[in-house]
């Protein structure tokens, strides 16, 4: 990688790797356990034939961190689900080329994660 490449192809990527790093920092779940879930991810992957061109790193990386949370019951599965479906709604209202955002009603309140 040359000195002019972004490490991250798009910037929910460094979202999902700083969230696995803060979680981890938090002692939500160690860095062995994250590395092993990311580990059976890629594995996964390679099974279903996937190719390993780097391509999908971190939609691997987003699948290992949500199966962590899952399993170590710090969201919700229902949780998790309902908040994929608010970005992709969000990722379909937003115009070709501008920054998806969510925006909650007036007064709802974000949905609560559990420890």
């Amino acid at each position: 990688m040359s000195a002019a490449e972004p490490v991250f192809a798009e910037p929910w990527e460094a979202h999902a790797f700083a969230l696995a790093v803060k979680l981890s920092e938090a002692g939500l779940f160690t860095w062995a356990e994250w590395s092993r879930a990311l580990a059976d991810e890629l594995a996964a992957a390679a099974r279903r034939g996937e190719p390993d061109d780097g391509s999908r790193y971190y939609h691997h990386w987003l699948t290992a961190l949500e199966r962590v949370v899952g399993t170590k019951n710090i969201v919700a599965g229902s949780a998790l689900l309902e908040r994929k479906e608010e970005w992709a709604k969000a990722h379909r209202r937003t115009p070709h080329g501008h920054p998806v955002t969510l925006q909650r009603p007036e007064g709802q309140q974000a949905t609560e994660t559990r420890r």
